[in-house]
């Protein structure tokens, strides 16, 4: 079986290895589609994930396929189902879980792999967050749930309704998520963000204004020049330190800020403590996503809200996978890659 392993900083190969056998409880997926993701190319460049990953290890995240094999203590489930499966699984025992807040969970098992043929997916995971989707479901739609599910987390931290002025700083897979989620609540969406072709999907799945942040001037100063400067809503959906400033400067009186965004570890940011008290805002930090979203994020996928096609403008072979993630690190603005695992 071939599949991509993570070695460390920048460093990842694309090798051939026995598929492992089976655990009682586990299901193995023959993946039929992989995307690239944020996250990933930010382990790339660290080398590491101190939460999901520590190399040498199987990599990706994002993946649909056909279940290929059961193990012994599995029900409900056989060769040839139709699946997409979450990169974690909570304990649902923790003190957080119990509250509803799994995506908090003490204990989260991550799964990592989706850049192979194949991919083994342990009981917990096979029990909380494998999701059998219908005859009609394209595999490169549902390979975008996980994401998703994130990004409807964030929606509902920021408790988003009609009406709202929301600013979305990020022209990334998930910023554009946030964009059409947003309107269709109906919401008001501007978007601050890099790239040309990033910007016109903005405008395509409904952001209102679009504010290209390529040049010199900072984002604040960027968003003051232009007629929209203050917002009901700011979702920081870049994840550097900077930006997660400036969200706090474009948010009105009252508003809610959401850093969506993760930083790097060790970073830190400055915040105008009379700005946030006497404007009385809301800040919040949506992280992950629980069992309840993942569903809902499929939902919103098979009743054709959520679309590959509206993300997915590249292709890429599994062997040439440590080129592409090379070109991404040096700034390609390519939105999102499905990686052919079978070439």
């Amino acid at each position: 079986m071939r599949a991509a392993i993570l070695y460390g900083q920048e460093d990842i190969r694309v090798e051939e290895g026995r598929e492992k056998k089976l655990q009682r409880g586990e299901v193995r997926i023959a993946i039929e589609a992989a995307l690239t993701c944020g996250t990933d190319l930010k382990v790339f460049k660290r080398g590491h994930h101190a939460k999901m990953i520590a190399p040498p290890a199987v990599f990706g995240h994002e993946l649909a396929g056909v279940i290929s094999e059961v193990a012994a203590g599995v029900a409900n489930w056989k060769a040839g189902d139709r699946v997409v499966v979450a990169n974690s699984a909570p304990c649902c025992e923790c003190p957080y879980c119990r509250k509803g807040r799994e995506n908090l969970c003490d204990d989260l098992l991550f799964l990592n792999g989706a850049y192979a043929e194949s991919i083994v997916v342990p009981a917990r995971l096979v029990e909380k967050n494998l999701l059998r989707l219908k005859e009609e479901t394209a595999f490169r739609d549902a390979a975008l749930t996980e994401p998703l599910a994130c990004v409807v987390q964030g929606v509902e931290d920021c408790q988003l309704r009609a009406g709202q002025g929301v600013l979305v700083i990020g022209s990334g897979p998930i910023g554009l998520m946030f964009v059409c989620l947003a309107r269709r609540l109906g919401c008001s969406v501007v978007v601050a963000g890099r790239g040309e072709s990033r910007l016109r999907t903005a405008r395509r799945l409904g952001a209102d204004h679009v504010v290209d942040v390529g040049g010199d001037a900072s984002l604040v100063t960027s968003m003051q020049a232009g007629a929209h400067s203050s917002f009901d809503v700011v979702i920081e959906a870049v994840g550097k330190p900077e930006t997660w400033e400036a969200a706090v400067v474009l948010a009105r009186k009252g508003g809610i800020v959401n850093f969506f965004g993760g930083c790097p570890p060790g970073t830190t940011v400055s915040l105008d403590t009379g700005r946030i008290h006497y404007s009385s805002l809301t800040l919040v930090a949506s992280f992950h996503h629980t069992p309840r979203t993942i569903r809902r994020a499929l939902e919103l996928i098979e009743s054709g809200i959520i679309k590959a096609d509206d993300f997915v403008d590249g292709e890429c072979p599994l062997s040439e996978l440590p080129e592409l993630f090379k070109s991404m690190a040096a700034g390609n603005r390519a939105v999102k890659s499905l990686i052919r695992v079978r070439e």
